[in-house]
């Protein structure tokens, strides 16, 4: 009776060694695509940012395009009430539920007047719902970064 109890002990694990040799071995690494994306061309912060300055990765030239005037024909989305978006997401951007699919614009800081372009982009909520603005946007608007601020956000401000 010891030996057919002693026996699966025994017979499992080289079932079990057996099976883990079954296994498919993978094949070479696929190599990553050389063609570069809008969103790998522009710079990520370091990982080790802490500061504005080291999360602000935008050059002057682009801050510069940023704060140029406004393209005539652009239409009035509304306000929304936005918060600081992802500090290690690069570039000019609003995520509003004021649009519908990704579109150039322009939001406006009323209480100073300072505007930027940006790109806005969709996310889910009611209209009346809040936003996020990216670290480079809040500081050329010049709105504190712990604020909530209230802009006035159109659409088709922005050129090339």
């Amino acid at each position: 009776m010891r030996v057919i109890l002693t026996l699966p002990a025994l017979v499992l694990p080289a079932l079990l060694a057996a099976c883990a040799q079954q296994a498919p071995q993978s094949s070479a690494p696929t190599p990553a695509p050389t063609t570069p994306t809008a969103a790998s061309a522009t710079l990520r912060p370091p990982s080790n940012a802490r500061t504005e300055e080291q999360f602000d990765t935008t050059s002057a030239e682009e801050r510069s395009a940023a704060a140029a005037a406004p393209a005539a024909a652009e239409r009035n989305l509304g306000s929304t009430v936005a918060s600081l978006g992802d500090p290690t997401d690069p570039g000019f951007w609003l995520e509003t539920p004021l649009v519908s699919s990704v579109t150039k614009g322009r939001v406006v800081y009323p209480a100073n007047g300072k505007s930027a372009q940006v790109e806005l982009r969709p996310i889910e909520g009611p209209a009346s719902g809040g936003s996020r603005i990216s670290l480079p946007a809040m500081r050329l608007i010049g709105a504190s970064l712990t604020d909530l601020p209230t802009l006035t956000v159109y659409a088709g401000g922005a050129t090339g």
